[in-house]
C-alpha cells in the first residue's frame, strides 16, 4: 500500500506545477518520516488535486490529438515525451529514496 502511494506521489511530482513540486519533493526526500502521516485508505488520497495537476500539465499536448490528420503523430510524440519525463522523475525519486 505504501509503495503504491509512493508511485502516485512520483506521478504527481512529475506532472504538476512548480509550487506543488516544491511541496512534494520534501515528502519524497523524507519518505520514511512521512509514512505514518499517509492516508490510511487509498480512498482518503487527495484524488481531486492529483487529477487537476495532471490535467493542467498535459492539457495542450492531449488537445492536439483531437485534430484530424495530425492527431496521431502529435499524440505519438507527446506520449513518448510524457513517458520519458515520467521515467526520469521515477528513477531520480527512487535514487533519492535509496
Amino acid at each position: 500500500y505504501q509503495e503504491r502511494l509512493f508511485l502516485l506521489y512520483v506521478f504527481q511530482l512529475s506532472f504538476s506545477s512548480q509550487s506543488r513540486r516544491n511541496d512534494l519533493i520534501g515528502l519524497i526526500e523524507n519518505w520514511d518520516m512521512h509514512v505514518s502521516d499517509l492516508p490510511k485508505e487509498l480512498t482518503d488520497f487527495d484524488w481531486k488535486t492529483f487529477q487537476l495537476d495532471y490535467r493542467d500539465y498535459i492539457d495542450l499536448a492531449k488537445l492536439f490529438q483531437l485534430v484530424p490528420l495530425i492527431g496521431a503523430p502529435v499524440g505519438a510524440i507527446a506520449n513518448y515525451k510524457l513517458t520519458d519525463h515520467l521515467g526520469r522523475y521515477a528513477m531520480n525519486c527512487y535514487r533519492l529514496r535509496m
